[in-house]
């Protein structure tokens, strides 16, 4: 993400052992304003990933906002896809699904 406070990043590792901190890193972004999160750098995770992002989208939307969910890795797509949530990559993160 650039350096503006549109977005955040999710790091490389979103984990079980992460998770936490993670939650409350995001919340505190999107709390700032972030409208998007980039999981470009994401190469460690397991379902608590799913966890987290879905989260962090209700936060969004609690504030009237929607949380774009970007350059998402294919296998968090497929966990999502086995858990019948994959439509928490609907929108511009489609795209991105699209050229993986």
């Amino acid at each position: 993400m650039s350096a503006d406070t549109s977005g955040f990043a999710t790091g490389a590792t979103l984990t079980h052992a992460s998770a936490k901190s993670a939650l409350a890193a995001g919340l505190a972004s999107i709390e700032g304003g972030a409208t998007a999160v980039d999981c470009a750098q994401l190469t460690q995770f397991d379902s608590s990933a799913l966890a987290v992002l879905l989260a962090w989208r209700r936060a969004a939307q609690a504030k009237g906002r929607a949380l774009d969910i970007l350059n998402v890795p294919g296998d968090l797509a497929s966990l999502a896809q086995v858990y019948g949530i994959d439509t928490l990559f609907a929108g511009q993160a489609q795209a991105t699904l699209a050229s993986a």
